[in-house]
């Protein structure tokens, strides 16, 4: 839950960011792409809330797996993101998918957990 709170309050700074400070330097593709990667980091943010709420209440070990792979899609696919539109080398887009794929596992062992509960 410390993480969720963490990945919030920079999601917001981050965001702000983007809406303030890049709108004049970036096209309007570029701009919708760090957008992409805020919204990604939100939707976690409540996902690592749901997992650190019920990991109080019912601990196991795919919660904490899951909330591991919340954490690392967060900092791979928006990370990824932010760190290419920030720097303009494209190399960076090319490991968003292992993010992604984090988050797709993540949801996957949240959805297993609950269901063992």
């Amino acid at each position: 839950m410390l993480a969720a709170s963490i990945f919030g309050g920079l999601a917001v700074v981050i965001g702000a960011f983007g809406a303030h400070g890049l709108e004049s330097l970036l096209d309007e593709k570029t701009l919708k792409t760090f957008h992409t990667g805020v919204e990604y980091q939100f939707y976690h943010v409540f996902a690592l809330l749901f997992v650190g709420l019920l990991q109080k209440n019912s601990p196991s070990r795919l919660l904490n797996v899951a909330g591991s792979l919340f954490i690392i899609g967060i900092l791979v696919f928006s990370g990824s993101l932010y760190a290419y539109v920030l720097t303009g080398i494209h190399q960076f887009g090319m490991i968003t998918p292992i993010g992604g794929l984090a988050f797709i596992i993540a949801w996957l062992l949240l959805a297993v957990s609950v269901s063992k509960a």
